[in-house]
């Protein structure tokens, strides 16, 4: 005699959990690029933070500006992509 709910896998999942391995399959290692997305923006923002500072403080205004400048596109673009990725599909 054999168990009922192992003849049909699909029966043995609850609808929650099938949903999220659905989720998954659709947009793989999501979580793992949001959270790449987020430390990488918490890079660029303290980055900008102290190039900003080392601009005030006077130090070479070009190399430093430019630095800033990459900064801020950098934070820029990984909220942009943190975005895109959580925009409903």
């Amino acid at each position: 005699m054999t168990n009922p709910n192992s003849s049909n896998p699909k029966n043995s999942l609850d609808p929650e959990r099938l949903e999220r391995l659905r989720a998954e399959a659709k947009a793989p290692f999501r979580g793992l690029r949001q959270f790449f997305y987020i430390a990488f923006a918490a890079s660029a923002l303290l980055g900008g933070f102290i190039f900003f500072f080392k601009l005030l403080a006077g130090e070479d205004f070009s190399t430093t500006f430019f630095n800033l400048m990459v900064q801020l596109s950098v934070f820029g673009l990984m909220v942009g992509l943190l975005w895109l990725e959580r925009r409903p599909s």
